[in-house]
């Protein structure tokens, strides 16, 4: 990969950072969710306030950032100038809400270098809805290398296939827990690729933060409804259930995973959902290496070479991106 590569991908240093920033975060959330499961691989917490605190959080930075830069006045006025886009940003709020309560069920299922592996089926998922929302053809070898992270994918399941015993209970678990990682996958895909939308055109004009106001508020709404559903609303902010949640451990995941929010709104809005994508399939081999060393959790042949196909696939990529970036690119990511 040479520097005109690196720079056709990152068109400034900003660029850059965040995409750096992104993985960063991405990959301490999984180790910090692995690192919170107790011996019968279930949480001692309940996931979903976990969710909702981290919506709140994420909320309160929106508005505070707002606030600072154009005063509490203007953060009111902008919210209620631009409130009919408020009802389309309910779509990937719930999405993204299903896809954060549903982080915590499947990495108690996997470990976090299968869990980021098999998530990578998004990427050809991603390249369809991408086509269809911003009417934009990929390549032939953009496709080559979204189907190379898929290839990477399938190899790595072969691994933990390999490693199941093949009983027909043990089948029928991993056959679940496919299908819940499925349903994480179309909710990423649709959540993101459609906030991009939203960021780059539909909302172009509305303020970054307010849009951001308006996700993580249709986000605390869907929380609640997800927790009325699931019976736990009654129990969700008892004395009880706060006290398990002011872990440090806890805590770090509640901040983390508002970071996250917040990054990954930039990273949509200065680069796009295809380039996301590859940020995600990146985190596999510091994921597989860090549990390596944290938890003990081993590196097998196919992870080795399922990672190495992986990021075959992203300098692929690197050699010929998605250009979807706004027009006056360093005033966006500045501005943000």
């Amino acid at each position: 990969m040479t520097l005109a590569d690196i720079k056709n991908v990152f068109p400034t240093k900003m660029h850059a950072v965040i995409f750096v920033g992104y993985m960063g975060l991405f990959i301490n959330q999984g180790i910090l969710i692995t690192a919170t499961k107790d011996k019968k691989s279930g949480y001692p917490y309940n996931p979903t306030t976990a969710v909702f605190l981290t919506a709140f959080l994420k909320m309160l930075v929106a508005c505070g950032v707002h606030s600072k830069e154009f005063g509490f006045m203007a953060l009111f006025q902008d919210a209620v100038k631009h409130s009919k886009l408020m009802l389309s940003y309910f779509i990937p709020a719930f999405l993204y809400c299903l896809y954060n309560n549903l982080a915590f069920t499947n990495l108690a299922s996997f470990d976090p270098t299968t869990y980021f592996l098999l998530l990578q089926f998004r990427v050809v998922v991603t390249g369809v809805i991408f086509q269809i929302l911003f009417k934009k053809r990929l390549s032939r070898m953009q496709w080559f290398s979204l189907l190379l992270l898929t290839i990477g994918c399938i190899v790595k399941q072969l691994d933990v296939s390999h490693g199941n015993g093949g009983t027909s209970k043990m089948g029928f678990t991993i056959n679940l827990s496919l299908g819940l990682i499925m349903v994480q996958i179309f909710c990423s895909c649709f959540a993101g690729v459609y906030n991009e939308y939203l960021l780059k055109g539909k909302g172009e004009e509305v303020p970054f933060m307010i849009q951001n106001l308006y996700m993580y508020a249709n986000g605390l709404i869907c929380n609640i409804v997800f927790l009325g559903y699931s019976g736990n609303l009654s129990t969700a902010f008892t004395q009880q259930s706060v006290d398990s949640i002011l872990q440090p451990k806890v805590i770090m995941i509640i901040v983390n995973n508002a970071s996250v929010g917040i990054v990954t709104a930039m990273f949509l809005r200065s680069l796009n959902s295809i380039l996301k994508t590859f940020a995600s399939a990146l985190e596999l081999m510091f994921t597989a290496v860090l549990c390596y060393f944290i938890f003990g959790i081993p590196i097998h042949f196919l992870t080795v070479v399922a990672i190495g196909i992986v990021s075959y696939a992203s300098v692929l990529y690197a050699k010929n991106p998605v250009d979807n970036t706004p027009k006056k690119t360093t005033e966006t990511v500045l501005k943000v």
